[in-house]
């Protein structure tokens, strides 16, 4: 016999989780004295259950095995509700395992608000937010709900699961020998296990791509978190180099090719890459492969998106592909198994002279089409000229990102945060260099992330990682320096200061005429000094204030394997640029532009010019 707790985690042991991002709490006690004794799985405990829930996500980005959180009933549920909403949105395989007052304590059925303990309805809170939710109330089923809901975070399109265990549950003894499993093809073939899987493919819809990437004269890849996600980043790599297309990445996948990649062209959107979004705009061909194209990817206008372009869009979740309103050809597959049937199609054999002719003219058009994105690289690049323009007394922050870019050598994990120019600049105008990996959260977007999914980073990877944060969204999760100053990871943080909630600040200056609600001193928000706070939690602290004093600065940061707080003082009216904008036309109209028609916008004679006509 075992201590249901016990075998809990024993589970988490056996699926080679070294980690687990937890906050203890009477509603889970059981679960978490079971953790206290098993040797073998590091505790990492932080100060706030959001942080858990964030530094798991990251640390499955990290090592592609799902995080693992522990946190007690009612609040410290809900408390994880953020981090788990991020990790749906972005895909990211996450176990929550949460504790709940006894059975006979709970509220089913009885039409009250609560009953025990702290009580909360989790399961019902986050089931749409999860691909399984559920409380065990027979001890014997343990088994299987814990096999089915890691089943589920890792197959299909992976995501977060939930198990929520009470505390009558946790500490009851079973047998573990007499445990049902899951049987995955039983339990699918009974619908009672139901993910998005791939659909097999036919022979026809191969050919048919064959033939539109065989005549295309401008065909481009964009490449989605989908190819990582189905660990297909050395086929993928294998298919463009074969194939010989530009491609272009998402936020997720920034990190998958290097900056000097032969083949690499940006990453294009709506705060976007002026060349990435032309070479975009302009390719006869696009093929998608794993990107859900989001509205920021896909710059708000699915009409305009690729608009010279056929499409080919690769994804595994059917819904995905149905939401876009453009023509395409549809492909319901994983990543891996798209790449590995092109690969293993694509060796057409020459026939007759007349195909050989066919085939050198198609590679000349190809080879121009790249050496036509080489020029719109090298004619508009990262960061752009315009936006390392500044005020004297701030640092830019296209600049310091710039520096910090040829600072790193690549060996390290950077981590933007989740909004904000934090984000978009970095992402925006980052360079990568072979071997650094970047971990973000774009899709919930929420303030607070970057400092909890740095400590998710370094202790999934060991590595020096470097967090780029707000001062404003710093303070989400500031509690968690702590955790840093306890841990003692290499972890860089750089603050950016633009003296409250930039990005706020931007807008409410743009839509109402400069009314400021909330955002700065002047209207309302204050923050701390962070000298202090970095003094207070025994972290060391350092400034950059000028922009000559980038290169010295981030270099003295990076150096050693200690924390550092580095606040840099940034242009708190540095906008991000370029990006989709409105224009005012001639009549006074306002009209949005297109996405290979960004602000700053290009003189007419100059746009004209980059699209290519037939």
């Amino acid at each position: 016999m075992i201590k249901l707790s016990d075998y809990v985690i024993k589970f988490v042991e056996k699926l080679g989780i070294k980690d687990v991002f937890l906050l203890p709490g009477g509603g889970c006690m059981h679960l978490v004295d079971s953790l206290g004794q098993n040797k073998k799985i590091q505790k990492i405990t932080v100060l706030h259950e959001q942080a858990a829930a964030i530094g798991a996500d990251a640390y499955s980005q990290y090592t592609g095995k799902p995080g693992v959180v522990l946190v007690t009933t009612g609040p410290g549920g809900t408390n994880a509700l953020t981090g788990t909403a991020a990790s749906w949105i972005d895909s990211t395989p996450v176990l929550v395992i949460s504790g709940q007052a006894k059975r006979q304590d709970l509220l089913k059925g009885k039409g009250v608000r609560q009953m025990g303990v702290q009580e909360v309805d989790v399961v019902s809170l986050v089931k749409p937010i999860t691909k399984y939710a559920v409380t065990v109330m027979e001890p014997e089923s343990i088994r299987y709900h814990l096999e089915k809901a890691v089943w589920l975070a890792k197959s299909g399109r992976p995501g977060p699961v939930w198990i929520e265990i009470p505390l009558d549950v946790q500490g009851s003894m079973i047998d573990a020998w007499r445990l049902r499993g899951l049987d995955a093809w039983q339990d699918q073939k009974k619908k009672e296990l139901v993910t998005r899987n791939s659909q097999p493919v036919t022979k026809a819809t191969i050919k048919k791509i064959l033939k539109l990437l065989s005549s295309a004269k401008r065909p481009v890849i964009l490449a989605g978190n989908g190819i990582r996600l189905a660990r297909a980043e050395k086929e993928f790599i294998k298919l463009i180099e074969k194939l010989k297309i530009p491609v272009l990445l998402t936020w997720r996948t920034a990190d998958m090719l290097e900056e000097n990649h032969p083949l690499y062209f940006g990453r294009p959107g709506a705060v976007g890459q002026r060349a990435a979004n032309f070479i975009q705009q302009n390719a006869d061909l696009l093929i998608t492969i794993g990107a859900r194209l989001d509205l920021p990817q896909t710059a708000f206008d699915h009409s305009n998106f690729a608009k010279n372009a056929k499409k080919i869009v690769v994804d595994i979740d059917s819904k995905e592909i149905a939401k876009l309103k453009f023509d395409k050809t549809a492909v319901n597959m994983d990543a891996r198994q798209f790449i590995e049937n092109i690969l293993a199609n694509s060796k057409s054999k020459i026939r007759n002279s007349k195909q050989k002719r066919e085939k050198e003219k198609n590679q000349k058009e190809k080879q121009a089409w790249i050496e036509w994105c080489g020029r719109m690289k090298e004619k508009y690049p990262v960061p752009d000229p315009e936006s390392l323009k500044t005020g004297k007394n701030y640092i830019n922050t296209y600049k310091f990102i710039n520096v910090l870019s040829d600072t790193l050598s690549g060996k390290e994990v950077l981590v933007p945060g989740s909004s904000g120019s934090c984000a978009e600049v970095t992402m925006q105008s980052i360079k990568v260099k072979k071997g650094l990996r970047i971990l973000n959260t774009p899709g919930l977007g929420s303030m607070g992330f970057g400092l909890p999914a740095g400590i998710g980073a370094s202790v999934a990877s060991g590595k020096k990682t470097i967090v780029i944060i707000g001062d404003g969204g710093l303070q989400h999760n500031i509690q968690e320096l702590e955790t840093v100053k306890r841990l003692d990871k290499p972890l860089k943080l750089f603050v950016l200061n633009n003296n409250g909630y930039g990005s706020i600040r931007m807008m409410q200056n743009r839509h109402f005429k400069g009314r400021l609600v909330s955002c700065d001193p002047t209207s309302g928000l204050t923050l701390p000094e962070l000298k202090k706070v970095a003094k207070a939690y025994g972290i060391k602290y350092m400034k950059i204030t000028k922009n000559t004093s980038l290169k010295s600065g981030i270099q003295k940061v990076l150096s050693g394997n200690k924390p550092v707080i580095c606040e840099v003082f940034v242009d708190p009216m540095q906008e991000t640029i370029p990006r989709v904008s409105s224009k005012v036309m001639p009549d006074g109209a306002i009209v949005s532009m297109p996405m290979e028609d960004l602000y700053p916008f290009l003189s007419r004679d100059e746009f004209d010019n980059n699209m290519i006509r037939e």
